[in-house]
């Protein structure tokens, strides 16, 4: 057991006391779980399922919207059966229950203070049925994830909100998210065939099963009785069924779905709808079946300025009409400050006039060829209409994801100009679509009168606007501000249009208690029947669609105190977008979670015993299992970069000691790599006479002894030693400097099919040399790195020792920019031309950039293979890309050199950074096992031909998660061409 943490430690891992934060975690939270609850439930489940430390309940009380409620204890069960169990010892003991996917919801639906039950960590599963045409999903998978696996056969799922790769299906089906595209008629409640669920009381239905019916009559009669009763009040009564028609003739997530009455006439039929959009408060989805939608693989896509809103609005009923699948209105505010802050964005935006307004329009098909009717037919529609600039339809990809890029970037937008402190909300209100001018109108005017940024975007073709609000709820006045605007916006959208106070991002305890107010007394008691059915122990989400306190949306609002600005870390707006590809997401902490708990820590005052366990428990679940891959900065919107932040927090943990060695490794790294091969070399054999057993036992008394961040665990299978001497290669002639990584001048590389271990850098000089374009290895090539392993440890002085060292070198190998560099692991190659200029003085990063650093794969893909006869290829091959890759942009040249040597390419959807991270995977083997989980399910009972990756390590990570050999696509180029 680690001893605990001293008051310095603390403070240097804590970020710095805020002035007393009225919203505060209280400072019994220190103890965790009260110990009767946690014991009670660790029976129910079993411990492992059981999160009661401090960490675990700060962590889960923020998600994406502006409240913060702390949960007593937080679940996370396997099976309907489980969540069963719980939900009966929750009325049993009194205690409500909270369900939580994503936390992607923005209007508190996910928050609770009684028990919280985790339905993501152990909910994915996708099963593709009828040729695509249907699809059954658990609902702890992502939209995204869903809609890759539909790719190949041309379909997807109908709703598609902006956080599609985020978001959860259990989460959309419970907000009956909306999106783009979807409209009302391939939203969530349009395009589901059949839900299982499970409801308070314990009651298990799969509303397809065969005797569904009779089965929920039978084992929930009251609750099929009383929708009997209220499906025939409604029905009877033609002015509320009229209305009931109309308020769901826009998009609506106010309250619950009262239309299912309308829709359907079984109980059993109708509960299923009311599910839809019930917030987690009626029963527990635990399997969704969707009629997909048509894909449509190719688009064509304009963005049309117009001289105000106006005449934007005219032109959207025309444009929907003629067959558009995206009609998204942004007012110039928005254009402007994309341009002022967009990489990519045209320079001409920063002079649009600030009364203009812009619709996106697409167009897609499955015939590209249908197209250029499209296009035509939308180029006549605006045809003498007061434009701004022509308007040009484009089919590149590039240049379409930037349109799309700053319509869905308003919320990294905002988020970065909003002032330090402040909170980010998004809204989400619906007029008739053919009232969306004025309306946008009527809220920018609003906007401003209560001093927030007037920008306005929506689904113009639904009359559906979205705004963002940054008020400083740890000030009076802001809330203050906050209460009378949104006062004031009830009143315009409900009086003045007669609108939805939310269409697609559900009700949550921002607008549970105006439900009355938008639906009306009658329609609102048959909304508290419904509640009181389903839950007449009021155990699910109590208060979050229904609640009659006036005032509950201005509760538990959290204040943002300053973190570390490093990584950009004190911008997050915890909207959770970086969590689906965090390699920790199922073991430990995710980045949103990680800066949650700093900011709990910033709120608390130095000495409290709070801050302290926050701190004790985030050197593990927050520094030690964090990957730093960065690949949470590449999905996040404000694009933060919270493994810069753990480096920084390695190297203040650091010390003097570690330094010191840091810096002596940096100066004899040849002699390291020497020990490190000759180590391996002896283990092996070792290993082959008398098993893994001693290795395991030696390698874990030394973890004991000298901490798990220095001493590597024996994990089969660990890669073989390479070869000591690199291949002779000559500088005259050669096309390229060429530098073997140091992972693979210390591993060997795996043979092809798991036979005799290859060499990586002899077959790269050999495809090389075959194609006419020889390398060169410099004969000092040895004891030279990217200097990432210092880096990434927070080690700084041996970092700066080595950039400076490596940088030197390959100027004078490249004779001074005038050869390419090319590098072998995507890893290195990142650090090398990405991350190592950072450590340089001016002058040496000035000549560093001059050298063009180029990744093997790429190399062998854009130089190589056009020069190469490949005379045979394989038939099939798993491909995994790599976060470096992605980093550099090069993860889809390896997929194009796998279809170079392979007849079938496969890209699993799962795919996302394997938590390997150097050594990372060696000194903590849990965190690659649990990132490369999903993938290795996704392969499991498949077999390829070749298992290709671009870096050693990821590499080996993949080999101990799916018990293949992955290996370089060179080793696989040099086989097939020779």
């Amino acid at each position: 057991m680690k001893p605990a943490l001293s008051a310095a430690e603390v403070e240097r891992i804590a970020p710095p006391p805020v002035a007393a934060a009225p919203d505060r975690a209280p400072e019994e939270l220190a103890a965790g779980t009260p110990a009767p609850l946690r014991r009670d439930l660790e029976g129910l489940l079993g411990a492992d399922r059981v999160l009661s430390r401090a960490i675990d309940i700060v962590r889960y009380a923020s998600d994406a919207s502006p409240y913060r409620r702390f949960p007593q204890v937080v679940v996370a069960p396997r099976d309907a059966g489980e969540v069963a169990r719980v939900l009966d010892y929750a009325r049993r003991s009194g205690i409500p229950v909270t369900l939580r996917a994503a936390g992607t919801s923005l209007n508190g639906q996910g928050q609770g203070d009684g028990i919280m039950v985790d339905v993501r960590r152990h909910w994915a599963g996708v099963e593709i049925e009828d040729g695509g045409e249907t699809v059954r999903v658990r609902p702890g998978t992502t939209l995204g994830h869903v809609n890759r696996l539909l790719m190949p056969v041309g379909r997807k799922l109908g709703p598609d909100p902006a956080s599609t790769d985020f978001a959860t299906v259990g989460g959309v089906v419970a907000n009956n998210s909306g999106g783009m595209r979807c409209g009302t008629t391939k939203d969530s409640y349009s395009t589901l065939r059949s839900l299982s669920f499970v409801l308070p009381s314990g009651t298990a239905i799969d509303s397809a099963a065969p005797g569904a019916a009779e089965r929920f009559a039978a084992a929930e009669p009251a609750l099929a009785a009383g929708l009997a009763e209220i499906r025939d009040e409604i029905r009877a009564d033609e002015e509320l069924s009229a209305r009931i028609r109309s308020k769901f003739e826009i998009k609506n997530t106010m309250g619950y779905r009262l239309c299912a009455f309308l829709d359907a006439d079984e109980p059993v039929e109708i509960f299923r709808r009311l599910l839809v959009g019930s917030e987690g408060t009626l029963g527990f989805v635990s399997e969704a079946v969707f009629e997909t939608v048509p894909l449509g693989r190719y688009t064509t896509t304009a963005l049309l300025l117009f001289e105000d809103m106006e005449s934007a609005a005219d032109v959207v009923q025309p444009l929907v009409a003629a067959g558009t699948t995206a009609t998204e209105v942004m007012v110039a505010p928005t254009l402007i400050t994309a341009a002022w802050n967009l990489p990519g964005t045209p320079e001409e935006w920063k002079e649009i006039p600030p009364t203009a307004a812009a619709i996106l329009c697409e167009f897609r098909s499955d015939d590209e060829a249908d197209l250029d009717g499209h296009e035509r037919d939308a180029l006549a529609l605006i045809e003498g209409r007061p434009l701004v600039g022509p308007a040009e339809f484009t089919r590149d990809v590039e240049l379409t994801e930037m349109f799309w890029r700053v319509r869905e970037g308003m919320h990294g937008l905002i988020g970065r100009l909003r002032p330090e402190g402040t909170s980010l909300i998004v809204e989400d209100v619906c007029v008739r679509p053919e009232r969306i001018a004025e309306a946008a109108r009527d809220i920018q005017a609003l906007l401003g009168k209560h001093e927030f940024l007037p920008g306005v975007a929506g689904h113009a073709s639904a009359g559906n606007l979205h705004f963002m609000l940054t008020p400083a709820f740890g000030e009076e006045r802001d809330r203050e501000r906050y209460e009378a605007f949104m006062g004031e916006l009830v009143e315009l959208i409900l009086d003045e249009y007669d609108g939805s106070l939310k269409a697609e991002h559900g009700t949550g305890i921002n607008m549970a208690p105006f439900v009355e107010r938008e639906w009306g007394a009658k329609a609102t008691e048959l909304m508290w029947r419904v509640k009181g059915l389903a839950d007449p122990d009021g155990v699910l989400g109590p208060g979050i669609v229904l609640n009659r306190d006036p005032g509950v949306h201005l509760r538990d609002l959290k204040s943002t105190p300053p973190i570390e600005e490093t990584g950009g870390a004190t911008l997050c707006v915890e909207c959770g977008f970086c969590e689906p590809v965090c390699p920790s997401r199922d073991l430990t902490t995710t980045p949103r979670q990680r800066l949650v708990v700093r900011r709990e820590m910033a709120r608390q005052p130095a000495g409290s015993a709070l801050r302290a366990a926050l701190a004790e428990q985030y050197v593990y679940d927050g520094i030690e299992t964090c990957a730093v891959d960065g690949s949470c900065k590449l999905a996040c919107p404000l694009a933060i970069d919270t493994g810069a932040l753990v480096k920084e927090l390695r190297e203040r943990e650091a010390g003097d000691r570690a330094e010191r060695a840091g810096l002596a490794a940096a100066r004899r790294w040849g002699a390291v790599e020497r020990l490190a091969r000759g180590g391996l070399r002896a283990a092996h054999a070792v290993e082959r006479v008398a098993g893994e057993a001693p290795l395991r036992g030696s390698t874990g008394i030394a973890r004991r002894a000298l901490g798990e961040e220095v001493v590597p665990a024996w994990e089969r299978p660990m890669p073989p030693a390479a070869d000591a001497r690199l291949p002779e290669t000559s500088r005259e002639g050669a096309a390229a400097v060429y530098f073997p990584a140091c992972i693979n001048r210390i591993f060997g590389s795996a043979g092809a099919n798991g036979g005799e271990p290859a060499s990586l850098p002899a077959a790269l000089v050999e495809i090389s040399r075959r194609a006419g374009l020889p390398v060169w290895i410099p004969p000092d090539a040895a004891g030279r790195c990217c200097a990432v392993p210092w880096s990434s440890k927070g080690l700084a002085a041996g970092h700066a020792r080595m950039a400076a060292a490596t940088a030197a070198a390959i100027w004078r190998w490249t004779g001074g920019g005038e050869l390419p560099l090319v590098v072998d692991a995507s890893s290195c190659t990142h650090g090398i031309a990405e991350e190592i200029g950072a450590a340089l003085d001016d002058d040496a990063r000035e000549r560093h950039a001059a050298v063009e650093v180029i990744d093997s794969v790429t190399w062998a893909l854009e130089r190589l293979a056009p020069k190469l006869d490949v005379r045979r290829k394989v038939a099939s091959a798993a491909i995994h890309p790599t976060c470096s890759g992605r980093h550099l942009g090069t993860d889809t040249d390896l997929v194009s050199l796998a279809w170079e040597l392979a007849d079938d390419v496969t890209v699993p959807a799962a795919a996302a950074c394997c938590g390997f991270a150097g050594d990372r995977g060696f000194l903590h083997p849990e965190l690659t096992e649990a990132a490369t989980a999903p993938e290795a399910t996704e392969l499991a009972g498949r077999e390829f031909d070749a298992y290709l990756s671009s870096n050693r390590t990821c590499e080996v990570g993949l080999e101990r998660a799916t018990g293949k050999p992955y290996r370089s696509p060179i080793l696989l180029m040099e086989e097939l061409t020779r």
